[in-house]
């Protein structure tokens, strides 16, 4: 990083790799232009516990580093692959149609995940939060709203270990809250929150790259 200024990086799991880099190199976060990591519940529905997401859950004490590091994050949450972001049987079947191997990989090696989807939401389908991730990174315009907030990573709390505290109200500053979240404002960086996805969109893309 120090030696590419203006580098992009996307995660698409637990953050310890680079919480490690930043602790060692703290001013490496004033050399990346754009973060975009998929993990968080900013909605505080999590996939591991109620209150957290896998890839934040996993090492919350990495998160939370990264979260406080400065660097320039958007954060794309897990609740953006769900619901209709989710590819449906109808998107499955225009896959397969494609008779390529690697869209019909695509969707194979997917299946147990398909199969946890629904035990954990009820949902059929196959929910794919790291093609979202990388597809906002690719073209920003698929988050159709975000807003930039401060945010906490909950690390001792036994009930909501993991959890992504976005300050959406803005009281992170209130004198009663200052302990908790002086760091953050210390840092004077919010993070960029996406809220909504562009799904028909996003499913473009999907399809294109599979073709």
């Amino acid at each position: 990083m120090r030696d590419n200024p203006g580098i992009e990086i996307v995660t698409l799991g637990p953050l310890t790799n680079l919480a490690m880099a930043l602790l060692r190199e703290p001013k490496l976060a004033a050399s990346v232009k754009r973060c975009v990591v998929m993990g968080g519940a900013p909605c505080c529905v999590g996939n591991v516990t109620p209150a957290a997401e896998f890839n934040i859950w996993v090492d919350p004490e990495a998160a939370r580093i990264v979260f406080q590091s400065g660097l320039p994050l958007e954060m794309v949450g897990w609740q953006l692959c769900c619901g209709d972001a989710a590819l449906n049987q109808q998107d499955i079947d225009r896959v397969f149609a494609l008779k390529n191997p690697i869209a019909e990989f695509a969707i194979r090696c997917n299946s147990t995940a398909a199969q946890a989807f629904f035990t954990q939401t009820g949902q059929r389908g196959i929910s794919l939060p790291d093609p979202v991730t990388m597809g906002i990174a690719l073209n920003p315009a698929l988050c159709t709203s975000s807003s930039k907030h401060y945010v906490q990573i909950e690390i001792s709390s036994e009930l909501t270990r993991g959890m992504t505290v976005v300050d959406r109200l803005d009281v992170a500053a209130d004198p009663r809250n200052k302990n908790e979240w002086a760091t953050p404002i210390e840092r004077g960086r919010k993070v960029d929150v996406c809220w909504s996805l562009d799904v028909a969109k996003w499913k473009e893309l999907v399809f294109s790259s599979l073709t």
